[in-house]
């Protein structure tokens, strides 16, 4: 067996216990320390929103945050100047600022009792509106509503879709015998228990919906894979095979997934439906395969396998067959995330004795090294392809790690009650 992935070891050695489906806010917050930004950022006002002024403050607060966060922006002073959607801008003015764009907005109270939330987005250069809209929202949902109006502002100056609704699953252990698996909002806000353990908790992975996790449960006293939907708290067995069933992952179209299972001897990648119907054998060699990643356009498994002498990433079609070598740079690359468009791959590599993040460019097979950690592991990729996250560790204990694609952009997401593992970035909301 090839050394020490956290990933691979703790398929065998970790164990799930009792079952807990978002029974309430959990009390440790992510909190998000940015370490790195874009070179060129674009310098952004974004005005403090009229009308009821507690709900103004959330909106507002959240947008900000959310477009600096992402490295991108240069956020613009806007103190002294009082505006909303309504009013005509003085464009002059915020060009002497050295805004390229402003954003301004209200909350107000719509006829049901209900908030509507309104902004508009300017070009300052050109004097000219971008975009806007509005929201029919609730008090309790003020800082979603902050995070759709970031989505569109990141948009409209990008061209990109924005990832601030987006959400992400990771594990806490919050003491030697509590371990938790969180669903927080893209910010570390928002943060609800989805499930309770004794045992160390591992591999969940999102279905392409957003609205089932799969992972990895011992508490049968074996590895069970379970498919948990988000809604209802039901959930039922994908694989139970004979011996270890592990490392979920999601076809692209949420029927199926490819899962570890040593049912037939060895360590083998198989596809099951989502139900646990329908098993298939995609690899056959006498070595271990393990960690498995559809494809985007589902035509191929990704996985890490050290048939080779060494681990390795290998890809082999969804039916089966001959499995092809991917990564040649090194002599340990692992855990295989594809990108969202399916350019790059995202894995990890050993590099001078420590685990480090990479990158490689597909069709050139370039490969790019994007951290200087020692223990990085579970990379995932924002919805966007932008950003991957990844568990790794500062001070002794776990934290994640947001790094975008080129290794400008670096965040550090961390929980002061505990070590955090097990990252994986949710789909866009459908």
């Amino acid at each position: 067996m090839f050394p020490i992935v956290p990933t691979i070891r703790r398929i065998v050695l970790l164990a799930v216990a009792a079952l807990a489906l978002l029974q309430g806010s959990a009390q440790a917050q992510l909190t998000i320390e940015i370490t790195g930004a874009g070179a060129n950022r674009i310098p952004v006002a974004i005005a403090e929103f009229g009308g009821e002024a507690s709900a103004a403050r959330i909106v507002t607060s959240v947008v900000r945050a959310d477009l600096e966060r992402s490295g991108l922006f240069k956020m613009i002073d806007t103190s002294g100047a009082a505006m909303t959607e309504a009013s005509t801008p003085a464009y002059d003015e915020w060009k002497s600022r050295g805004a390229d764009a402003l954003a301004a907005g209200s909350i107000g109270e719509g006829a049901d009792g209900r908030k509507e939330a309104r902004f508009r987005l300017y070009d300052v250069n050109k004097a000219g509106v971008l975009g806007g809209s509005a929201f029919v929202t609730s008090k309790p949902m003020l800082r979603a509503t902050g995070h759709r109006i970031a989505d569109i502002i990141y948009e409209k100056l990008t061209g990109e879709p924005g990832i601030f609704s987006t959400r992400v699953a990771y594990v806490v252990r919050a003491s030697a015998s509590r371990y938790e698996l969180h669903i927080a909002d893209a910010d570390g806000q928002n943060a609800q228990v989805a499930l309770i353990s004794k045992e160390p908790i591992i591999s969940p992975s999102w279905s392409p919906d957003g609205g089932r996790l799969a992972y990895v449960s011992f508490e049968n006293k074996k590895p069970i894979v379970y498919v948990h939907s988000l809604a209802s708290g039901k959930r039922i067995v994908a694989a139970n095979f004979k011996g270890s069933n592990s490392a979920p992952a999601w076809s692209p179209d949420g029927r199926k997934l490819a899962v570890v299972l040593s049912k037939d001897g060895g360590s083998q990648i198989f596809t099951v439906n989502a139900d646990g119907s329908g098993v298939q054998r995609l690899t056959t060699a006498s070595a271990i395969n393990t960690e498995p990643n559809f494809s985007p356009d589902g035509q191929y498994v990704y996985f890490t396998s050290d048939r080779g002498g060494s681990p390795q990433i290998y890809r082999v079609g969804v039916g089966g067959g001959d499995a092809q070598r991917v990564s040649f740079e090194g002599s340990y690359n692992v855990t295989p995330r594809l990108s969202p468009d399916g350019k790059s791959m995202a894995f990890i590599s050993r590099r001078d004795g420590s685990f480090r993040l990479s990158v490689m460019d597909l069709a050139s097979k370039q490969v790019q090294v994007l951290t200087d950690s020692h223990k990085d592991e579970s990379p995932s990729f924002s919805p966007n392809g932008r950003m991957i996250l990844i568990a790794t560790e500062q001070g002794g204990r776990g934290v994640l790690s947001a790094v975008s694609i080129d290794g400008r952009i670096k965040q550090r997401l961390s929980i002061s009650a505990g070590d955090v593992r097990e990252p994986a970035w949710s789909p866009f909301n459908k």
